[in-house]
């Protein structure tokens, strides 16, 4: 199904397309790489909106109609250019959202009013802020919004939702008369001038802090594992079958499928190889290494040192690198072994490649004692329903004041170190 709307006075054009296989990859990414968020220093886009994601996980039946996520592809069209475009499912689950509406769809239920399907306007399984209207400009932002709304209401749908939205997206969803909603995520980031290595980031935390950290370290090197790291094709066919056996076990684990499947991770491998950065966990015994444990980190650009997005001159920062961690496993359990996969390594590979900052995912207040510092992260959500809207709109007041307080509180529990004389420097 293919449906096409004139936009009123103006000559753009609404289709809505059943796949992503359906947009020009070339023009889709094109498109992302006008956005003014996830700013790359020109090396890349931001990897969870390029269309060889989506592509790949419709391709790979990771995100399809049978897993709940049935795609319809918004895009904005001006005569023969491509103005807007988002990413828009079709919902029967809140599986795999990481913004948490359960207890909507029960109120909904439970007045005798169908919640799914929705529509989500966000990247599957992908707890990761960026932009979500991709449009040339903000009038066209907010016309791609607004036409999402329509057609949504066209539809029957009872919601639209839009997660971790990026600056640009929420003022446009602000102005379209959306309702906001905030949630707490944990991020690094690195100092400017950029630290020096390890241990001069270290010294940036409270003494008790960087005492635990290197307690932690130290643990995993007597247990005899070391870490090596691959980047882009540098990581072997061994290495991507290791990490999904990991991956895969650490679902299985915890009682839950993979979302994702082998075939979406290959054609990571094949797609866009430059965006992603593996750590493998080794054990030195009998004489020789044995694989143990494995963290999957993408990367916003892959220069071996990025230091050209320093002015060094200046002393600051000219534009933003960003890693992301995203997926971890272990086939044993060794003390702190996940700190130090998904966590240490990764930082310190970031301030040895000129990293401005590591996203560590979706919750996790213990990220606080390793120098992740909570950011607000905002969703937009439309509801059909006028009472529900409104009942939802006071709700969010409620919550978002917890959210402020909450916030407050974690910055008075600040890791980093305080100049005074009961934190000598050591």
């Amino acid at each position: 199904m293919k449906t096409g709307l004139m936009k009123e006075k103006n000559d753009y054009v609404i289709r809505v397309l059943d796949s992503p296989l359906e947009v020009n990859g070339q023009e889709w990414n094109a498109l992302l790489a006008q956005q003014p968020t996830d700013g790359d220093c020109g090396h890349g886009l931001n990897p969870f909106m390029r269309h060889e994601y989506l592509a790949a996980m419709h391709q790979s039946a990771s995100a399809t109609p049978a897993t709940g996520w049935t795609p319809r592809f918004v895009t904005l069209w001006h005569g023969n250019s491509l103005a807007g475009a988002c990413a828009l499912y079709l919902k029967d689950h809140s599986y795999g959202e990481y913004v948490f509406d359960h207890a909507w769809a029960n109120a909904y239920h439970q007045h005798g009013l169908p919640y799914y399907p929705k529509a989500l306007v966000a990247p599957p399984f992908t707890p990761v802020p960026g932009p979500r209207l991709l449009a040339r400009n903000a009038p066209e932002r907010l016309l791609l919004v607004k036409a999402v709304i329509a057609w949504c209401e066209t539809e029957k749908l009872s919601s639209l939702h839009l997660l971790f939205t990026s600056d640009d997206d929420v003022a446009a969803c602000e102005e379209a008369g959306l309702l906001l909603r905030h949630n707490v995520q944990f991020h690094w980031t690195n100092t400017v001038p950029a630290y020096e290595n390890f241990d001069d980031f270290l010294m940036s935390l409270a003494q008790e802090k960087r005492k635990k950290i290197r307690q932690e370290r130290k643990k995993v090197e007597a247990a005899g594992i070391t870490f090596r790291s691959a980047l882009g094709k540098d990581i072997s066919n061994a290495d991507w079958d290791f990490f999904y056996s990991c991956y895969e076990r650490t679902y299985y684990e915890h009682g839950n499928a993979p979302y994702l499947s082998r075939d979406f991770f290959q054609r990571m491998q094949d797609t866009m190889p430059e965006n992603w950065l593996m750590f493998v966990a080794e054990h030195e015994g009998s004489g020789k290494k044995q694989k143990i444990a494995t963290s999957l980190i993408a990367v916003s650009a892959h220069d071996t040192r990025a230091t050209d997005c320093f002015d060094t001159e200046k002393g600051s920062q000219k534009s933003v690198l960003t890693a992301y961690g995203r997926y971890w496993g272990a086939l044993a359990r060794v003390d702190c072994l996940h700190f130090e996969a998904c966590y240490y390594q990764p930082l310190q590979w970031c301030i040895e490649h000129g990293y401005h900052s590591f996203e560590g995912g979706a919750q996790g207040e213990h990220k606080m004692a390793r120098a992740l510092l909570p950011v607000k992260t905002t969703s937009a959500h439309w509801l059909a329903h006028p009472s529900f809207a409104d009942a939802i709109e006071r709700f969010l007041a409620r919550e978002g004041s917890g959210i402020e307080h909450y916030m407050q509180e974690l910055e008075q529990r600040s890791p980093l170190r305080q100049a005074t004389a009961a934190d000598p420097q050591s």
